[in-house]
Formats: C-alpha cells, sequence, structure tokens
C-alpha cells in the first residue's frame, strides 16, 4: 500500500512539473500586426498588412479567411476552398508582409492568420464596407425566408437521442453488475 502511495505521488509530481513548466519553456516570440489588429479593404481592392516579431528567418503562413475567399488571394496565390494561404519567410528583423487581394463581391469580415513554424499566431480582422446607396435594390418589399430546414434533422436528432440513451443504459447496467458482483463477493 505505501508503494503505491509513493508511485502515485511521484507520478504526480512529474505530471504536474511538466504542465506547470510549460510557461517556462514556451516561446518567446509573439507576433503582431503592425498598425492595429483591424483593416478595411474595399471589394476588389488590395492591401499589404504586416506583422512583425516573428523569429528572424523564420517560416510564416498567411491564411485568408472569408465569405468566397477562395475568389480573393494573399500574395497572388488562388485555392478553390474558403480559404487561401501561401508561406513567406520573414526577414532578419523577425517583419513578414502579406498583400491581400478581396474579390469583386466581397462582403462582411475577412481574418487573415500569420503563423509562424515557431512562434505565436497573430490575426488581423479585415472590414468590407456596405456598398454606397444603403444596399436597396427596390425589391419586393417582403423579407427573405431564412433559416434551417428543422425537419431535415429531425432523424439527426432522434438518432443521437436513441445513442445517448443506450450509452446511459450500458453504463446503468455494468455499474449495477459491479455492484451486485461485489455484494456476492463480500
Amino acid at each position: 500500500m505505501k508503494n503505491r502511495f509513493v508511485k502515485a505521488a511521484a507520478g504526480t509530481a512529474l505530471a504536474a512539473a511538466a504542465v506547470l513548466a510549460a510557461p517556462a519553456i514556451a516561446n518567446a516570440y509573439t507576433p503582431e500586426p503592425v498598425g492595429g489588429s483591424s483593416a478595411t479593404i474595399a471589394p476588389g481592392g488590395s492591401a499589404t498588412i504586416s506583422f512583425d516579431d516573428f523569429a528572424p528567418g523564420e517560416a510564416v503562413t498567411g491564411t485568408l479567411t472569408g465569405e468566397n475567399a477562395a475568389a480573393g488571394s494573399v500574395a497572388f496565390v488562388k485555392f478553390a476552398v474558403t480559404s487561401t494561404s501561401t508561406t513567406k519567410t520573414a526577414n532578419a528583423s523577425g517583419d513578414v508582409s502579406f498583400v491581400v487581394t478581396l474579390p469583386a463581391n466581397a462582403t462582411g469580415t475577412y481574418t487573415l492568420v500569420a503563423d509562424g513554424a515557431v512562434s505565436d499566431a497573430a490575426t488581423v480582422t479585415i472590414a468590407v464596407p456596405a456598398a454606397a446607396g444603403g444596399g436597396s435594390t427596390g425589391g419586393s418589399g417582403t423579407l427573405p425566408a431564412t433559416g434551417g430546414d428543422n425537419a431535415a434533422l429531425l432523424g439527426l436528432w432522434i438518432g443521437g437521442g436513441a445513442l445517448a440513451l443506450a450509452g446511459g443504459s450500458i453504463a446503468v447496467a455494468s455499474t449495477v453488475r459491479r455492484h451486485r458482483n461485489a455484494e456476492v463477493a463480500a
């Protein structure tokens, strides 16, 4: 019994040391966006967004994410997904810049994340200004139908509920069996 307690205490001490030592060995480089954490770019427009405090010579991946981001580009690289990315190397001062070009039909907000191979990631939120003229297109004057089709999700909810009920039943049955076996053994 004493041996078990000593082993458990040693294991707990090692686990606590590993958890508490992690901040001590954390990365010294915390990148920052130059000029703030937000920017405004017009639809179809371009802007250069810079980051500093990366490790000198570090590979930094810039990823642009947003609505129709596949039509946008980061330093002229395009992909057919909802985000696009490219990798650049930080200069001797730890600075890196990305040229962001938004699609002509850009709306809402986009996010540019600069993630270093060694350093932490830094994020810039890119706002797209609303179109001039209030956005009125002379429609029918009624609100469009929005939201999801809840009836289509009914099967998913029933299946998930059945799985949760089955898992709970198995847990209760195994606990009851364990207690019965413990009573018989005693």
